[in-house]
């Protein structure tokens, strides 16, 4: 009786067994794709990974750093908003500053008073010269000559003072001037139109010259991040350095932007090659990053429309083709 049970068990499992190993062969039908990959709209296109950018003549963003430390009391923008050139941006800790412009302005109001007062010496001085000398003209015996020296001395010390307070006057115009200088430098102003596309600080964070710690990064980046007007977008290209002899010539050459993740594609128009070939971390930006692909940057503009969501720093994918 047990052996027919053992040999029921051991058929079961063996069932058991085969079934799992059946069930675990079956592969599951592939999962259709989201979107479909960007095709190659060119007979010969050329592949490029890219970047979008605010446009720009030269360069890619406008990095502002500030010029003074200290810690931000105001900030009068927020990212995304359209300013003008010269509009304040933010405002760094000035107290200090101020107290210090305030002392100078009011020595070169002492230095002032001191050099108008000894120019009135001086002038009476002059006068009584001139009389003395006028006196000694019509009639010599009527002023002595130790009179006339003593009042020629009288008029060259007042001169020496007046030089003396002029060059202390000067001084203090330039301290002056100099600290009004640099309080200006604590509030942030854009150096040009355009939008601010980044804020990395906020009120009562410390900035510097080297700019705004960034948390995540663990390192120093710009405080603000301008670019040019909202709808004036340009793309950089990094075209690997074994397929640049198949490029086309600029007054040829054709490109058209997929957006990742959708069937979303622009035309793209050629502005320019920046002619430097260099290590492929411009993606990563990781600047430590051994690689030994070098790429070559080459800038394309297009314009944004309202139904067209994409914005700076966005990576893309780039074909490059020829008419």
């Amino acid at each position: 009786m047990s052996l027919r049970i053992l040999f029921i068990l051991a058929t079961v499992g063996l069932l058991i067994g085969l079934g799992s190993a059946y069930v675990a062969a079956q592969q599951p039908a592939a999962q259709p794709p989201v979107f479909s990959p960007a095709p190659n709209p060119y007979a010969n296109g050329i592949y490029a990974n890219g970047i979008i950018e605010s446009r720009q003549s030269q360069g890619a963003n406008i990095s502002i750093f500030p010029e003074v430390t200290g810690a931000i009391t105001r900030v009068y923008v927020s990212e995304s908003d359209t300013v003008k050139s010269g509009s304040p941006l933010l405002q760094i800790d000035d107290s200090v500053q101020r107290e210090t412009t305030a002392q100078l302005q009011a020595q070169l109001e002492v230095a002032r008073a001191q050099i108008a007062n000894a120019r009135a010496v001086l002038k009476s001085a002059t006068d009584t010269l001139s009389k003395l000398r006028g006196a000694f003209d019509r009639d010599p015996g009527s002023v002595s000559r130790d009179a006339l020296d003593t009042a020629s001395n009288t008029v060259r010390v007042d001169q020496t003072s007046v030089d003396v307070s002029s060059r202390q006057f000067d001084e203090e115009l330039r301290g002056a001037a100099a600290s009004i200088a640099l309080l200006k430098k604590y509030t942030i102003r854009a150096p040009r139109d355009g939008v601010v596309l980044s804020i990395r600080a906020s009120v009562g964070s410390y900035v510097s010259p080297q700019g705004a710690y960034d948390p995540y990064t663990q390192s120093y980046a710009p405080l603000i991040e301008m670019g040019s007007q909202p709808g004036d977008l340009q793309v950089r290209c990094y075209v690997d350095e074994i397929l640049i002899n198949r490029l086309p010539p600029a007054s040829r050459m054709l490109a058209r932007m997929y957006v990742r993740g959708t069937n979303v594609n622009v035309p793209l128009t050629y502005e320019r090659i920046q002619p430097y070939v260099s290590p492929k971390i411009q993606l990563s930006d990781q600047r430590q990053e051994q690689v030994d692909v070098r790429v070559l940057p080459i800038i394309f503009s297009f314009r944004k429309t309202d139904t067209l969501n994409v914005f700076p720093g966005q990576l893309v994918d780039v074909y490059i083709g020829s008419k």
